[in-house]
């Protein structure tokens, strides 16, 4: 019989919680949650937004945790926005009451489990950017008797999803407002192209562009005797410019939470200070050092997104070491002159970009300075359907 090691709700590591020093015996490669930071980037976040009179929608893609948009509820959010639906169904059955899809979902399958989640999710919402969509999302939704509010998804500048600002947009969403079993309840504009732009006065200019067309939607709307309650977009890279406009009735941001390596170097290029820390983290050992100048570790292409390019050492690394992939399992350290490091160091990597990382991992462990305090699951791992 094979013997199963570990507790198998909360893996390899669970017997080393709240053992001193556990952090650093953890089996790697391991996701790590500095839960001091982590509540500090949630706290900040949310006293920022209090403090421009506009509400916090934070985006789970980021997180997929249960554990962690409750904690972003607690502190004030006014609802969370999840990328996929099947994300929206594992969060709403953790009890997150308001959810947006910021997605749209067009498949009969996808419609079916849509109208289902709307009946027990007591504020849910979605985003259409065409008219056959939102014909099957009133079939469904009429049939099931409970109405779905629904946004009109907005192309800012992004060209992902979205129908382009003017006259189509308009009668889309009166498409919306006159489709049985739907409720239009606002517009939805995500500038995802100026999240990473380096230049922080590109990115002001971005900004305000955006808002302008959101603000020109919301007028044009209201004369056609259409209500706009919700504009809704933004996010980590322009969270506080967005703000300024006026315009935007609640944030979309999501890495703010743990701040990766793309996103520092955003603001690494900025006279201004970032108000949040990293605290995501993947932990890593060396496992072979036999080679002058360099060393093999656990963790290679399948425990770090690879999109963003290597990881950021922060720390168990002599200063100048650099991160390589040198396969599947395995990463590779590359030393400065005369460095070396024996198998068994423990080495603490920033993640290059924290949504798609964060999907590689069943298990968050969470800690508090060397101390494993709690190990979470990373609960819609996965759920891209």
């Amino acid at each position: 019989m094979v013997q199963h090691v570990g507790n198998p709700t909360l893996g390899v590591n669970a017997h080393l919680l709240e053992v001193p020093g556990g952090r650093w015996r953890l089996n790697t490669p391991s996701l790590i949650l500095d839960l001091d930071r982590l509540d500090e980037n949630i706290a900040t976040l949310a006293r920022l937004c209090r403090d421009s009179a506009i509400g916090l929608r934070p985006h789970a893609k980021t997180h997929k945790s249960i554990e962690i948009a409750r904690r972003q509820i607690m502190a004030g959010a006014v609802g969370i926005c999840c990328a996929k639906l099947g994300e929206a169904e594992v969060l709403a059955a953790g009890g997150i009451e308001s959810l947006l899809i910021t997605s749209p979902v067009v498949t009969e399958e996808g419609c079916r489990r849509l109208a289902a989640l709307n009946k027990c999710c007591p504020d849910l919402m979605i985003v259409t950017d065409c008219g056959a969509n939102v014909e099957r999302l009133s079939q469904v939704c009429s049939a099931s008797g409970r109405a779905l509010k629904v946004l009109v998804d907005l192309d800012v500048g992004h060209h992902r999803t979205g129908i382009a600002p003017g006259g189509d947009a308009l009668a889309l969403a009166q498409r919306i407002a006159a489709a049985p079993g739907l409720h239009f309840v606002g517009i939805q504009g995500y500038a995802g192209h100026l999240m990473h732009v380096g230049d922080r006065s590109q990115r002001r200019d971005g900004s305000l562009a955006v808002m302008q067309m959101l603000a020109g939607m919301r007028r044009a709307l209201e004369e056609l005797g259409l209500a706009c309650p919700i504009v809704t977009g933004g996010g980590t890279g322009t969270f506080d410019l967005d703000p300024r406009a006026g315009v935007l009735t609640d944030l979309q941001a999501g890495s703010y939470l743990f701040m990766d390596v793309q996103y520092g170097d955003v603001w690494d290029t900025e006279a201004e200070h970032v108000p949040f820390g990293t605290a995501l983290f993947v932990q890593t050992t060396v496992i072979s050092a036999n080679v002058p100048g360099q060393a093999t570790t656990d963790a290679g292409l399948k425990a770090f997104a690879t999109d963003a390019g290597p990881p950021r050492i922060v720390g168990g690394a002599p200063d100048g070491t650099h991160y390589m992939f040198r396969g599947d399992e395995q990463g590779g350290l590359k030393f400065s002159s005369g460095a070396a490091l024996e198998i068994g160091a423990t080495i603490t990597c920033a993640v290059p970009h924290c949504d798609p990382t964060v999907n590689l991992y069943d298990h968050y462990h969470v800690v508090r300075g060397d101390t494993l305090v709690d190990i979470w699951p990373v609960d819609a791992r996965g759920r891209s359907q």
